[in-house]
């Protein structure tokens, strides 16, 4: 005999049943909608342009698309995910927010160039967004690194005394 309360049916497989946090729903719904809601935003903008872009448009455009489409694809595929991610999504959206200030530095970089209005203002900005995307990967490397440490812990101490 066991001094727990009976749980009905329902309650067990709840319990057993792996589920997303609600903050992490509202994460990764946020995610999916602004993905969506700026890859139709962009492309409608470049396909409603009356003539032909200058390269560099369409480049930046097509990166914006990118990014958009890939913060949409996070958010799906963090909502269709059912079990414990021992902090992957943060390493993957850290990942995705480093690529996007790198990409979008060079960029506008490029164009600031192009222009010459100088490039140090777009370097300043976009080396500061790079710089905290950098922390943020490293701060989400570590997050999952003591989380996969505790898990093996747990489950090595609970073999051996099986």
């Amino acid at each position: 005999m066991n001094n727990q309360p009976r749980q009905s049916a329902q309650d067990m497989i709840e319990r057993l049943a792996p589920v997303l946090s609600l903050r992490t729903r509202i994460r990764a719904v946020t995610a999916l909608l602004a993905g969506v809601a700026g890859a139709v935003f962009v492309s409608t903008l470049w396909w409603s342009e009356p003539g032909p872009l200058p390269g560099r448009t369409r480049l930046a455009f097509a990166l914006l698309t990118v990014f958009c489409l890939a913060w949409a694809g996070y958010g799906g595929w963090l909502l269709t995910r059912r079990v414990p991610l021992f902090a992957a999504d943060r390493v993957i959206a850290a990942w995705i927010g480093l690529a996007a200030s790198l990409a979008t530095t060079a960029v506008v970089t490029v164009v600031a160039v192009q222009r010459g209005t100088g490039a140090w203002l777009a370097l300043a900005v976009g080396g500061l967004f790079a710089a905290v995307a950098v922390v943020l990967v490293v701060r989400a490397h570590l997050r999952r690194a003591a989380l996969l440490r505790r898990r093996h812990e747990l489950t090595g101490s609970m073999k051996s005394t099986m």
